[in-house]
């Protein structure tokens, strides 16, 4: 007998969030209008003030919406960051490491064009800590070190966006990261791709530093294919390297 996996039910909130997110997605609400009182959403949605009230303050939270005292609830923004965020997390490995390539390569571009001297030498102490890696090295020490030195790149490239993303991006792969390294079969970043990134980066030349940084991971990215068998958005990427890809 084939065991039952209960649908998780959305709660009232969850159901008013999300119809309030459609109805701004649809453009029934626009950016910079007034959406209805209180009391005429209740109606509308036919669930209690409390329910709006609440779903209210979660969008107000994540930015989709702004409240403002005595005036009013606005729509700040057609898309909700908290959403978008929740959606990157359920998408599967190699679509996280393709994401990666365009981070490291677009932070490595930057930084070839617009390093200063600090960025420089900030980089090459990054390098220089980082070092190889070897199955004697504490391996958490090791993340930590290559981390800084990837934040380094994306603090040489003098783009605010960029380095939040960059950051939040880091931080969040930690553990999968992790799994890479201690696969055998899996051809971790070696630190001679990572010393051609910086000479490309201290040169200047953008082309090269862009192309150094994908080159760093394309191997990576090909291998998985090999292993799995799997092709890009296919969900098998999901049950063999784990349920979700950051946790």
């Amino acid at each position: 007998m084939t065991s039952q996996t209960p649908v998780p039910r959305l709660s009232l909130v969850e159901s008013t969030i999300q119809t309030i997110r459609s109805l701004i997605d649809q453009r029934v609400w626009k950016v910079g209008e007034c959406i209805p009182k209180e009391a005429e959403l209740a109606e509308q949605f036919a669930v209690g003030r409390n329910t709006i009230r609440e779903a209210i303050r979660v969008l107000s939270h994540s930015g989709m919406l702004e409240v403002r005292q005595g005036n009013g609830t606005y729509v700040r923004r057609e898309l909700d960051p908290a959403q978008t965020v929740s959606k990157l997390n359920r998408t599967g490995l190699r679509d996280h490491l393709e994401l990666q390539c365009l981070l490291e390569a677009e932070a490595a571009r930057f930084a070839a064009r617009r390093r200063t001297p600090e960025d420089i030498a900030r980089l090459k102490a990054a390098l220089d800590q980082r070092g190889e890696y070897s199955s004697s090295c504490d391996l958490d020490e090791f993340l930590d070190r290559d981390r800084n030195f990837h934040v380094a790149i994306a603090t040489a490239s003098h783009n605010d966006a960029l380095q939040a993303l960059y950051a939040y991006f880091n931080a969040s792969i930690h553990s999968h990261t992790k799994s890479i390294f201690s696969d055998a079969q899996l051809p971790e970043p070696s630190l001679k791709d990572h010393e051609i990134i910086v000479d490309a980066i201290v040169a200047g030349d953008e082309e090269s530093a862009a192309f150094a940084a994908r080159n760093m991971l394309q191997p990576l990215i090909t291998k998985l294919d090999e292993l799995l068998g799997t092709q890009p958005g296919n969900a098998k990427w999901m049950n063999k390297i784990g349920a979700t890809f950051w946790k």
